[in-house]
């Protein structure tokens, strides 16, 4: 009974945002949800414990991105327990995917969840950002409560292409965070969205690298 609670949940929401999300990924999704309770009941990999609580605000606040993201290679960064990462990939299956984070366990919960999903578009990696030297720049380079957008901007600036974007996942955007932005960059746009269920406000903030004169 509670898989079919929490599919209902997510299928609500899905409805709700006007997601292109099919019924096979949506049982995906729970299936990642159900890891993730299982994990952090031993490995503390999220403060959320309530399993809906975690389709609202966790799988449901990353796929209300899906609308507005670019195509391309992503790179997640701070991607914790997968989040992002984990519910835009499989969203997303014709895009790459990789997933970052300093913390061992949570890398570990990651790639066993790229393992017992199958996932083949998805790759993780436990690195800090700073240190993080990939073969390929990302034309897309993404981050959900990681840092200050001038602290984004410094430690990730390096894995993003001229042409590409930094995409910054926000609640209330404080001006000052704007004013603070590095001059090499530059704000092309906020999305605004809503999360279905809390109805919490967040905003995309896509930064570009600035070109040379």
């Amino acid at each position: 009974m509670q898989k079919e609670i929490l599919l209902e949940v997510l299928q609500a929401g899905i409805q709700e945002a006007n997601l292109p999300i099919s019924n096979v990924i949506a049982q995906q999704l729970i299936q990642y949800i159900e890891l993730l309770v299982k994990w952090n009941s031993v490995h503390n990999l999220t403060a959320v414990r309530d399993p809906v609580e975690m389709i609202r605000l966790h799988v449901l606040d990353s796929l209300v991105v899906l609308p507005h993201l670019p195509l391309g290679n992503v790179l997640d960064v701070g991607t914790g327990a997968g989040l992002p990462g984990i519910p835009l990939a499989l969203a997303r299956p014709q895009q790459t995917f990789v997933l970052i984070d300093a913390n061992h366990k949570k890398i570990t919960f990651v790639q066993h969840v790229i393992l017992s999903l199958k996932l083949t578009n998805v790759s993780a990696v436990c690195v800090r950002v700073e240190s993080y030297s990939p073969p390929k720049l990302f034309p897309v380079v993404i981050s959900r409560a990681f840092a200050s957008l001038s602290d984004f901007v410094h430690l990730c600036g390096h894995l993003c292409p001229k042409e590409g974007r930094l995409l910054a996942m926000k609640g209330v955007i404080d001006p000052a965070e704007i004013a603070a932005l590095s001059a090499d960059y530059t704000i092309e746009k906020i999305e605004s969205m809503t999360v279905p269920g809390p109805n919490v406000s967040r905003s995309l903030v896509f930064i570009a690298p600035k070109m040379e004169a």
